[in-house]
């Protein structure tokens, strides 16, 4: 089995506000099948209130970010699934639910993870 990461950024979610309860509830009710399939490992959002530190090797700490990674928001999952066939299925199930395109990615194999 392989994870795969599926995600979207903040700016992503361009909902009005008297949709976003629907929203919340069809992005819970994806995550519950996903955890009753057994195929749900973690997920959440990015708390944006919190800003993000540079920790170097020498325990050294920055209020700073990597470049690429300025604008790193939003929310993702963490599946594992048996094919990247069914991690699209399980992106455009999460696309649907939250009325957004998803970002998926696979995880590399490491027999220590």
């Amino acid at each position: 089995m392989t994870k795969f990461l599926i995600s979207f950024p903040g700016s992503a979610m361009n909902i009005a506000d008297e949709d976003m309860a629907a929203v919340s509830e069809a992005a819970h009710a994806v995550i519950r099948e996903a955890k009753n399939a057994g195929v749900y490992v973690f997920g959440g959002g990015i708390n944006g209130d919190v800003a993000p530190l540079m920790v170097a090797a020498d325990g050294t700490v920055t209020n700073e970010t990597y470049p690429q990674t300025r604008e790193f928001d939003g929310g993702f999952c963490v599946l594992e699934l048996p094919s990247r066939e069914a991690a699209v299925l399980w992106a455009a199930k999460i696309a649907e639910a939250c009325r957004c395109s998803q970002e998926l990615r696979e995880f590399g194999y490491d027999p220590e993870s």
